[in-house]
């Protein structure tokens, strides 16, 4: 342990309190650190809890990561809080205090690890069976006595500020207010081991500003519990406030919000998951109460447990999806996976490229008028055409004649030669071989169950052989006119099996612009309509060197805004999970981002937005590494990015359901300069929505293959190293 460690402490213990909300926000962890104080004893034996867990955790190397966001500590607060609420201090309690932390940094760390393999969480386990140890063994212990203080609080709080406090505190425990409201509050305040308006309140507010998804959950999850043990007559001795709050709300919590993305399929189970925790609570409360042990968050804890391990058994994941990212809070949860659904397409795909050079048009499309029906409804056949959108010059009798014919066939991706015949001769025009229906054909393997195979290609025409491993691009072999083919043109297929004539299924092309008249439009992951001209994204060797940022890669920026000069240092690292991001040395910033030969895009930030590096991610959020004068890439961030506003926390309610709110990002590259500048474009990027402040327009300035300078607002960085 170093002195830098010890630096990082208040964050740790911070995080710790505000963990026990499934939160990393700071500021929540300091109200919380205060509704502990309440209780002052009970307070305080939680703080000396976390900093000892900390320093445990510390001491024998726990994964930096773990205590930083108060993985080994938030069981330790609990412990900590627990017995300072239900035990006199004294020598003996303390040393008993000390002993339990420790217990509860180990179980924290060993279940961490085996939960860990099965992508569980082990949550406040830990402390259950920690408690359970010291109330069975302090019956044995003479010097340690349980305490009245949780009973008689207000004497806690005349000791601590005398007569006013108590009188605040006494106005606020009879303010106006319907029953079942006091209720929630005070099962809010059951968090800590309290049972007072005040604590609940507070909690209450943090909830709210943390986030309005885990604040209506915590409603719902407490009117549920509520409305349920009405409707069945449960709890004859009544319903204790630990339990709505420790047990449904921090349920409804986990499965509505946290370790689901929030929709109407998570506020569903939260609901379902009321009655299967009620059952656990009582039948529970029953077993263990033989022992004269209450059940604690124990009922949360198994029914969470067995909801994500339920949920990881699906054979596919339908409208519930599983946080499988944690952002550490519902609604960047909810906006970053919308967002991610229309943008990180290249991450589900393979990526399958126009098999050909130049441009070609979709004679036939999926479900075609003539071929394309039954299983091999999801095919596309290209031809070549001129101006006057004819396949061929002059008579159009021989195969010369047509455009097509002759013109190089490329692999749409890489992999291995699986099948090829070449033993079909072409057919004169007008003629067609139904014996030998596919002609020349090659079959490419580019991972199991997918296969692009390509037909009509012209006799000896081959260039690779079977068994070849080949690259995307590589020229395979060229078009031509064998099997049913009347006129020469090439028909291309994605499929499951290697063998020919093995049925069609639908595959998007990665990457491709389509023509129409004069305009060029951009797609991606899409597929091609029949009458369509679509060509290749032809890509700028300025562009892709500038935004080559590979490992290792540093550069300097010196900026200036209002009349203040800056510098700031970048770095490009890759994390365990192999992604690549960016590192703001000076600002302790982060910009993940994806780099795939023909798109740059970033796929998050992290850190402070008055960084050079949060410009740049707005900047250039997504770009075509391609020059297409005027033609402009548009992209969507994702909400959370709007900050907060009445419009946005009204967005975060319904967020769940449907959203009403955008943000829209387009960029346009153009190239500057005579014929000697060629490597100089300009990338013009601007962010609006459908509110009106929350707009940018930003320029980036690419020389020779490196980002020269960078311009948003008051904001102007040049590259100096």
């Amino acid at each position: 342990m170093n002195f830098l460690q010890i630096k990082s402490w208040p964050n740790a213990i911070l995080r710790t309190y505000a963990i026990v909300l499934f939160s990393q926000k700071k500021w929540l962890g300091v109200l919380l650190l205060f509704v502990s104080f309440l209780n002052p004893v009970a307070g305080m034996c939680g703080i000396i809890s976390v900093c000892a867990a900390i320093l445990i955790a510390e001491v024998t190397h726990l994964n930096q990561a773990g205590i930083h966001s108060g993985l080994y500590s938030f069981n330790a607060l609990m412990v900590g809080v627990g017995m300072g609420t239900f035990y006199e201090t004294g020598f003996a309690f303390y040393i008993v205090l000390f002993t339990a932390v420790l217990l509860s940094v180990i179980l924290s760390s060993i279940l961490a690890a085996w939960f860990g393999k099965y992508g569980l969480p082990f949550l406040s386990l830990p402390f259950v069976f920690t408690f359970w140890l010291v109330l069975l063994a302090t019956k044995e212990f003479s010097y340690i006595g349980l305490s009245q203080r949780n009973v008689y609080w207000l004497n806690e709080m005349y000791a601590a500020g005398g007569q006013p406090l108590v009188s605040f505190f006494t106005w606020i425990e009879n303010l106006p207010m319907p029953d079942v409201v006091g209720y929630y509050f005070r099962a809010l305040s059951a968090l800590f081991f309290q049972s007072n308006v005040l604590g609940g309140m507070i909690i209450c507010v943090g909830l709210l500003f943390f986030s309005r998804i885990h604040f209506t959950l915590s409603i719902l999850g407490f009117v549920c519990a509520y409305g349920f043990n009405y409707l069945t007559g449960g709890y004859a001795s009544g319903i204790n406030y630990y339990n709505l709050g420790s047990n449904y709300m921090m349920v409804a919590l986990a499965i509505g919000g946290f370790f689901s993305i929030p929709s109407n399929a998570s506020y569903l189970w939260a609901v379902w998951s009321i009655p299967l925790t009620s059952l656990l609570v009582i039948g529970l409360g029953k077993i263990f109460g033989v022992l004269l042990l209450p059940t604690f968050s124990l009922p949360m804890c198994l029914i969470v447990i067995a909801f994500i391990f339920f949920m990881k058994q699906r054979m596919f994941e339908g409208k519930l999806k599983l946080a499988h990212i944690q952002h550490y809070s519902p609604e960047v949860n909810r906006y970053l996976f919308l967002n991610g659904q229309e943008r990180w397409k290249d991450l589900y795909y393979f990526h399958l490229f126009p098999p050909f050079l130049g441009e070609w048009a979709v004679t036939q499309g999926y479900d075609g008028s003539i071929t394309h029906k039954g299983d091999w409804s999801k095919a596309l056949d290209f031809s070549v055409l001129d101006e006057e959108m004819k396949t061929y010059s002059g008579a159009g009798v021989h195969c010369e004649d047509f455009y097509c014919f002759n013109k190089p066939v490329l692999a749409p991706c890489d992999g291995i030669v699986e099948e090829i015949i070449d033993n079909v001769d072409d057919n004169a025009i007008g003629e067609v071989n139904t014996k030998e229906n596919w002609g020349n054909t090659i079959v490419i393997r580019h991972w199991t169950g997918l296969y692009t195979k390509m037909s009509h290609l012209r006799k000896n025409s081959f260039r690779v052989k079977k068994g070849d491993f080949i690259h995307r691009g590589d020229i395979v072999a060229l078009c031509g006119n064998s099997g049913r083919s009347p006129e020469p043109h090439l028909h291309f297929q994605v499929q499951s099996f290697p063998h020919v004539g093995s049925s069609t299924i639908e595959y998007p092309l990665a990457y491709y612009v389509v023509r129409e008249h004069k305009k060029i439009i951009p797609e991606n992951f899409s597929i091609p309509k029949e009458g369509q001209l679509i060509s290749s994204v032809e890509i700028n060797s300025s562009m892709s060197d500038a935004f080559r940022f590979q490992p290792g890669f540093k550069t300097t920026f010196r900026i200036s805004e209002n009349g203040i000069d800056t510098e700031e240092t970048w770095e490009v690292f890759t994390d365990a999970w192999n992604h690549t991001y960016i590192w703001s040395k000076e600002k302790k910033s982060t910009g993940y981002f994806v780099n795939n030969g023909t798109v740059f895009y970033f796929t998050g930030f992290y850190g402070d937005k008055s960084s050079l590096l949060y410009t740049f991610y707005l900047s250039c959020y997504r770009v075509m590494l391609s020059i297409m004068n005027g033609v402009s890439i548009k992209d969507s961030f994702p909400l959370h990015l709007l900050g907060n506003s009445p419009r946005m926390w009204l967005q975060d309610f319904v967020c769940p359901f449907f959203i009403f709110m955008k943000q829209e990002f387009s960029i346009h590259a153009e190239e500057r300069g005579d014929s000697m500048d060629f490597g100089n474009v300009v990338l013009h990027s601007q962010m609006k929505g459908n509110i009106g402040k929350a707009q940018m327009d930003g320029e980036v300035l690419v020389v020779n293959g490196k980002i020269e300078k960078i311009m948003a607002g008051s904001k102007e960085a040049v590259c100096v190293a």
